[in-house]
C-alpha cells in the first residue's frame, strides 16, 4: 500500500502542509517539528512522488536532466555519462538516462518520454535524423546541449572533442614512421564525428604529399561487427594498407578480430591506431596506440553548460572544443624500416609464400 503525505502527517501529528514544508526545506518549520516529521517519514519509509512534489514547490524545476546516448556499451559513452552525473549530482540534479542504439525512432521516443517527465534540460549526441526535432524543441524553450556530435544547422550549446586534430595526429604519426598506404575504417558517415575524423585523415595525407585513395576508406555503423568486416575487406585487397586508423573503440575491437583471423602480425604486417583509448589497451599484445578523448570532461562540461542554459535561457550559444591526445604505444612499430620490411613480406606472400600459422596475434 502506497504511503502518502497524509499518512506521514497523521503519524507525526501535524498538518499535511507542514510535512510539505519539511520536504521542501522551508525555514518556517521549527527544529522539533521537523525532527518529528522526519521520524514519521523514516518509520513509514515514505518516498515523495517527484511530480507531486514539484507541483508543491515554488520553483518550476524538476531537478532532472535528460541524457540520451547512442550506445551505452561503448566505453566512451559510459565515461561521458559519469562526467554528466558527477556535475548533476553536485548541483542537486538527477540524470534520466536513455540508450538509443543509434535508432532515430527510439531517440525520438526517449525525447517524448523525457519531456513528459518534465526534464529541466536535455543532453544528447544528436544524429542528423532528428535535427529538426531537436531544433524545434530548442526554439520552444527546452534547454538543450549537443554533446560529442554537432548539429551544423542548429544554434545550440555544444561540447565536442577536436576530431579533425585527433585523426590528423594519428595519421601524421603513421606517415612519419614510413607508412604510405593507410586505411581508414570509419563510423556512420552521416554523423559529425565520422566526417571530421575522415577530414583529419585526408588533411594529414595532403600535408605529406600522399594522394588520397578512396579505395582505402571504409565506412560502417560504428559497431564491432562492422569494424571486423570492413578491416577484413581492406586487408584482403591485392595491395592492402600497411596501417589502419579505426574510427572508434568498438570498431577497433572488430579490426583486431579481423587481423587475428587473417593471422597477421601487429605491427609487422599491419600497424593500427584506434580512435578512443581504452582502459585495457595495455592488455593487447602489442599494446594499442590510440587517440585518447577526454570523455569524462566532455560529459562534465556539457552538464555545466546545460545548467548555465537553464539558469540563463537567453544567453548566446557556446561551442566548447576539447583536445584529444595521441597515446603512442607499440602497435604502430618503431619506424620506416619496419614498414618497408612489412611490405616486402607482403609481396613475398603474394608471390606464393602464403601466411604462416605462427604469425597469429590475438588480443591478450
Amino acid at each position: 500500500m502506497m504511503v502518502g503525505l497524509k499518512d506521514v502527517a497523521r503519524v507525526a501529528g501535524v498538518s499535511a502542509s507542514t510535512v510539505s514544508r519539511v520536504l521542501t526545506g522551508s525555514p518556517l518549520v521549527n527544529d522539533e517539528t521537523r525532527a518529528r516529521v522526519q521520524q514519521a517519514i523514516d518509520a513509514l519509509d515514505y518516498r515523495p512522488n517527484r511530480v507531486a512534489r514539484r507541483l508543491r514547490r515554488d520553483t518550476a524545476r524538476a531537478s532532472l536532466l535528460g541524457l540520451i546516448v547512442p550506445d551505452i556499451q561503448n566505453p566512451f559513452f559510459a565515461e561521458l555519462v559519469r562526467g554528466v552525473e558527477s556535475v548533476a549530482q553536485r548541483h542537486g540534479y538527477m540524470v534520466f538516462l536513455g540508450n538509443s542504439d543509434e535508432d532515430a525512432a527510439k531517440e525520438k521516443r526517449y525525447i517524448d518520454l523525457m519531456r513528459s517527465e518534465s526534464v529541466d534540460g536535455l543532453l544528447l549526441p544528436a544524429s542528423s535524423d532528428i535535427a529538426e526535432t531537436v531544433s524545434l524543441l530548442a526554439r520552444q524553450g527546452l534547454p538543450i546541449v549537443c554533446v560529442d556530435r554537432r548539429l551544423p544547422k542548429a544554434t545550440l550549446d555544444t561540447v565536442v572533442a577536436d576530431n579533425v586534430s585527433g585523426a590528423h595526429a594519428a595519421v601524421d604519426h603513421l606517415l612519419r614512421i614510413g607508412h604510405r598506404r593507410i586505411g581508414f575504417v570509419g563510423g556512420r558517415p552521416e554523423i559529425s564525428t565520422s566526417r571530421e575524423r575522415l577530414e583529419g585523415y585526408r588533411l594529414a595525407l595532403d600535408e605529406h604529399g600522399v594522394a588520397f585513395d578512396p579505395s582505402l576508406v571504409r565506412e560502417g555503423d560504428s559497431r564491432q561487427a562492422s569494424g571486423r568486416a570492413l578491416t577484413d575487406e581492406l586487408l584482403r585487397m591485392t595491395d592492402p594498407p600497411t596501417a589502419l586508423l579505426v574510427g572508434n573503440n568498438l570498431m577497433t575491437l572488430g579490426a583486431l578480430e579481423a587481423i587475428h583471423v587473417l593471422r597477421l602480425r601487429i605491427p609487422d604486417d599491419v600497424a593500427i591506431v584506434g580512435y578512443d583509448d581504452m582502459s585495457w589497451a595495455l592488455a593487447f599484445d602489442p599494446p594499442l596506440t590510440a587517440v585518447r578523448q577526454p570523455s569524462f570532461e566532455i560529459g562534465a562540461r556539457a552538464a555545466e553548460l546545460l545548467l548555465q542554459r537553464i539558469a540563463d535561457p537567453k544567453r548566446t550559444a557556446s561551442l566548447v572544443m576539447l583536445q584529444p591526445e595521441l597515446v603512442v604505444r607499440q602497435s604502430c612499430g618503431v619506424g620506416k624500416e619496419g614498414a618497408i620490411r612489412a611490405r616486402a613480406r607482403r609481396h613475398l606472400r603474394a608471390a606464393g609464400g602464403g601466411r604462416s600459422p605462427s604469425a597469429a596475434t590475438a588480443p591478450a
